[in-house]
């Protein structure tokens, strides 16, 4: 009876380890050259008012995606860029003063959750980052502090949303790259990835 469940066990496992194997690695370069920061709810932004400091102010950006100032109530500030958000501003100002000029500046990313790179499985910090241009596989590892003893590294996914919107998953070598120093293990993130960390069954 012990050795009929053990080869069922094997069974299950190999099974599960060829249904990794079946996804395609990640391509090594993802990154895109014109990727522009998108504001998200909890950012805080600066938004200065050339030769107006009294109208200039650091705010966060509220969960519902607005942002209140002086002379401002409620502006959408969540899913554009800063310099989207500081013409927006340039037209709710220009009711007040004379051709204002506005710049906004982001002090503060947590970025919008379409955008987040999500780690979760065993992960020693499973957690959201912000994307930022140029991400690595490894910078996002460093974030979450490394694998946890129980990880299957190499058995680890990124799942994409590729340029349709369906989703792809792809295989990553988190063991190769973060515990044998493989760099070729390392490739691009993209925003809104999600990093899929397995546990290991030995």
């Amino acid at each position: 009876m012990a050795v009929a469940f053990r080869w069922v066990l094997l069974g299950l496992v190999g099974g599960l380890g060829a249904g990794c194997a079946s996804h395609p690695p990640a391509p090594v370069s993802a990154a895109s050259a014109d990727y522009r920061y998108i504001i998200g709810p909890g950012d805080n932004v600066q938004v200065i008012v050339w030769r107006n400091p009294e109208l200039s102010m650091s705010v966060p950006v509220r969960p519902d995606g607005l942002i209140t100032g002086p002379l401002v109530e409620d502006v959408p500030a969540m899913g554009k860029t800063p310099t989207d958000l500081a013409r927006d501003m340039e037209k709710v100002l220009g009711t007040y003063i004379r051709d204002p000029v506005v710049t906004v500046i982001v002090t503060g990313f947590v970025g919008t959750q379409s955008e987040q790179i999500r780690v979760i499985g065993e992960a020693a910090k499973p957690q959201a980052l912000p994307y930022r241009q140029n991400m690595t596989l490894l910078d996002v590892m460093i974030a979450v502090g490394g694998l946890t003893d129980f990880a299957d590294g190499n058995g680890a996914t990124v799942m994409r949303a590729n340029a349709e919107g369906s989703k792809q998953q792809y295989s990553v070598r988190l063991t190769d790259l973060i515990r044998r120093g493989d760099i070729s293990a390392n490739v691009d993130m993209k925003p809104g990835d999600v990093l899929i960390i397995p546990q290991s069954w030995f």
